[in-house]
């Protein structure tokens, strides 16, 4: 399978939205939950917070080759907003209700895979960076609020930088003291494009590496001690091959190139387990 992206950089880029811009001390929020990084364990993002963003208190993130790459809920909720506001403010983008008026907004996807009343856990796909609205390239605009208030992110419990540009690693879906990610598992060069939960007992990955795809399934319950778990990739027109059996952290790499085609992947922790469709053709 290829993937045909564009990288623009966005280290100027000003966000045409239609929010209400923030001045003075920005308010706090109170009982936050536990907010992650919107992107797939181990990914690392360039953070940029400016004082004429719009509003004050939201970063922009951005990574080379990011059109497309997939968002994940940030913490637990329900989906309360998914709109589209054409070629102006946040184009394509999402709300999601953490309870207690704080939510996170999550604009300029280029695809909205949630809709409103939606369950959601940490991490569960919700749509994909673009470059939709009052965007000048790929990049995801992200916002954490109190009421009608953004307020200033923090990412793992800890406050991102303001003002200024900082790079940060998502902790997001990582199992509880699960020392592997699916990068560890597939090897160097391999980024996530896709996921899915399995419940709460581990997390199935789908990767790439320009050339191969690997999908690898990553232990969130019984780490350390061997249990039923297992990865399978198929390309479409072919064979599955699946790794299976009693892994003590994950199951994988299963790697295959798929040039081209489409392919069909997933894995399995005990009883829960994902099979996808054939999807991420070309």
């Amino acid at each position: 399978m290829r993937r045909f992206r564009v990288a623009v950089a966005l280290a100027g880029a000003v966000l045409a939205s239609s929010a209400v811009v923030v001045f003075g001390a920005p308010p706090e929020a109170s009982a936050a939950p536990a907010y992650q990084m919107p992107f797939p364990c181990g990914q690392v993002w360039s953070g940029q917070t400016r004082s004429d963003h719009s509003p004050a208190n939201a970063v922009d993130l951005n990574r080379a080759n990011d059109d497309g790459d997939p968002v994940g809920a940030a913490a637990a909720g329900r989906v309360s907003r998914v709109a589209n506001e054409g070629s102006t403010s946040y184009g394509r983008w999402i709300e999601i209700d953490h309870g207690g008026g704080l939510t996170t907004r999550y604009a300029h996807l280029s695809v909205q895979r949630v809709a409103v009343g939606d369950q959601v856990s940490p991490g569960q796909l919700i749509g994909n960076v673009g470059t939709t609205g009052g965007s000048t390239g790929p990049h995801l605009h992200f916002e954490e609020r109190s009421g009608t208030s953004a307020v200033r992110i923090s990412f793992n419990g800890s406050q991102i930088l303001y003002w200024g540009t900082r790079s940060y690693t998502s902790h997001n879906t990582c199992a509880a003291n699960n020392p592997y990610t699916p990068q560890a598992a597939c090897g160097s060069g391999f980024q996530v494009i896709d996921w899915a939960a399995l419940g709460s007992a581990g997390t199935t990955y789908l990767l790439y590496n320009g050339s191969t795809n690997c999908v690898a399934t990553i232990k969130s319950t019984s780490i350390g001690t061997a249990s039923a778990t297992s990865a399978f990739l198929e390309v479409q027109g072919g064979t599955r091959t699946t790794d299976s059996g009693s892994f003590a952290y994950y199951a994988g790499p299963v790697k295959k190139s798929a040039a081209g085609k489409c392919v069909r992947w997933g894995g399995s922790v005990g009883s829960s387990s994902y099979t996808s469709p054939f999807e991420h053709c070309g």
